[in-house]
């Protein structure tokens, strides 16, 4: 039964694999500054977001590589600066912490980001996102449709920098099918005995704990 088990298991996580393969597993975010907004409290004297501010904003995704040595992934007005490499729509909100937007290094806010892609699969991960420049930091993956419903449980997150102040521009990458959350076929029995111990992998239609099974007396309680 178990070992059947574990046979299903290894098959969904095969397959999700194969779909990821066709899915893009690393890829840039542009913030399209146009669409950020955030609480009125609380806030510096100069009015920029402080610790605990709530904020919601969105951007673009796009091919991998298209922002790299410094490319402005949005324009002024708020457009796609390369429309053509636009794979999908970025959304993001949480709070600001730390020093607020005034933070120049560790975590700034604490965030979740949807990815919507248009090929129709969505990626959502959470955590925290750093105030450093070309710093990799994790994020943990809370879920995802399609090609990306097996992938593991972390991303990382790379700010590359905020160009002509039109917002943040991120590098995205999924960690390949080695460090995926559910075990090869292979290794998945020896997962679970490392955690588990031995277990008899015949069929039972019942187990005797060894504990009684039975009313349980009922004990009196003494007059209120």
């Amino acid at each position: 039964m178990f070992k059947s088990t574990l046979s299903t298991l290894a098959l969904v996580a095969s397959t999700g694999f194969a779909m990821a393969d066709g899915a893009p597993m690393s890829f840039d975010v542009a913030e399209d500054l146009t669409r950020f907004v955030f609480a009125a409290e609380p806030v510096f004297d100069d009015g920029m977001p402080a610790y605990g501010n709530a904020f919601v904003t969105q951007g673009y995704i796009y091919e991998d590589g298209t922002l790299d040595d410094g490319a402005e992934g949005t324009l002024a007005d708020g457009s796609p600066a390369f429309p053509d490499k636009v794979i999908g729509r970025w959304t993001c909100d949480g709070f600001f912490v730390g020093d607020g937007a005034r933070t120049l290094t560790g975590a700034w806010v604490i965030s979740r980001q949807v990815f919507e892609f248009d090929s129709g699969e969505i990626l959502i991960n959470q955590g925290a996102e750093l105030a450093d420049v070309d710093v990799a930091g994790p994020r943990a993956i809370a879920g995802g449709t399609g090609a990306y419903a097996h992938v593991g449980a972390e991303m990382t997150q790379t700010l590359l920098g905020m160009t002509d102040g039109f917002g943040v521009r991120l590098s995205i990458e999924i960690p390949g099918e080695e460090h995926a959350s559910i075990a090869p076929e292979d290794q998945a029995e020896s997962w679970h005995s490392s955690y588990f111990g031995h277990i008899d992998e015949t069929d039972h239609t019942e187990w005797d704990s060894g504990v009684p099974v039975g009313p349980i007396d009922q004990v009196a309680l003494p007059a209120s």
